[in-house]
């Protein structure tokens, strides 16, 4: 986890308890929304967090239902819009990745940006969150229907798993297993006598800590995407309560927009560390494209 992301997290989540400290100073005690979501009522293993994925996996499929439904050589309309989307984000990923890999791996990436970028904007639709069952101390559903998908550190963990795991695939495939471990234990560059032991001993290290690193990405990647959103969430509901009935959408409102770019933000940096996990440990197959051909 680079500083700068983790000191954003860490203002966010600062912000939100400084505000609820501001509303208790105030006079009442401010809603805290859980950091676990809710199983939904007689479902078995359903919980809230999962219905928003859920629709928004349902939204993405109906918009390339619709946009591939009929497909004409000069794109007009809905076509035209997904293949500006789906272009782009081509585009950005290949400036990273190469042609190469781009082409092996692009179905995970554009794919991942727009689950959580929509999950995101599903996550900020009025009565996500606040409707469902039972009412609590704030007059709020105890049980709602809906909670924001990346507001659950189990969908977020499920992604950065799923990408850990595509990682080691992708590597191997790439570098076959020799040159993965040489990749990441084998001395770069020559050496010749004593040099060459130290050299073997140091990069043994460095190998290991490498190892470290590599398991610690998954961990940082959920921990970074669901701070950043259930933080964002919480301020929000506390900006509401110092609102009250009356104002709260007002006191919110600002906040609100600027969680509209922190979800397209989100979404780019995790798609975007993805990106360059997988083309540091391949970048040597793509000093040319024509030698990966």
């Amino acid at each position: 986890m680079t500083n700068k992301s983790f000191f954003s997290t860490l203002a966010i989540l600062g912000t939100s308890l400084g505000l609820a400290s501001l509303a208790g100073a105030a006079g009442g005690e401010a809603p805290v929304l859980p950091k676990t979501a809710i199983e939904l009522r007689d479902s078995g293993f359903i919980s809230n967090s999962t219905v928003s994925v859920w629709i928004a996996v349902a939204l993405i499929t109906l918009f390339c239902r619709i946009a591939a439904k009929k497909i004409t050589v000069v794109p007009a309309g809905v076509q035209n819009f997904a293949e500006f989307v789906i272009e782009s984000l081509y585009n950005f990923f290949g400036g990273i990745l190469g042609d190469h890999l781009v082409k092996k791996t692009f179905w995970f990436f554009g794919s991942t940006f727009l689950l959580i970028i929509l999950t995101n904007y599903l996550g900020l639709l009025p009565g996500v969150g606040t409707l469902g069952w039972g009412m609590d101390s704030h007059g709020h559903f105890a049980e709602p229907l809906m909670r924001g998908g990346n507001a659950d550190v189990n969908m977020t963990a499920a992604m950065a798993f799923t990408f850990a795991v595509l990682w080691f695939v992708w590597a191997i495939q790439e570098n076959g297993l020799k040159g993965f471990l040489a990749h990441i234990f084998a001395p770069k560059g020559k050496f010749n006598g004593l040099m060459a032991v130290l050299m073997i001993f140091i990069f043994g290290v460095v190998g290991v800590l490498e190892i470290v690193s590599i398991a610690i990405r998954p961990v940082a990647l959920s921990f970074r995407l669901f701070g950043n959103i259930y933080g964002g969430e919480q301020t929000l509901e506390v900006l509401m309560f110092i609102g009250g009935s009356w104002f709260g959408w007002l006191t919110s409102l600002p906040f609100y927009f600027m969680e509209l770019l922190v979800g397209g933000v989100q979404a780019l940096v995790f798609t975007l560390l993805c990106s360059v996990f997988l083309k540091l440990i391949c970048e040597h197959d793509d000093h040319d494209d024509e030698h990966a051909h």
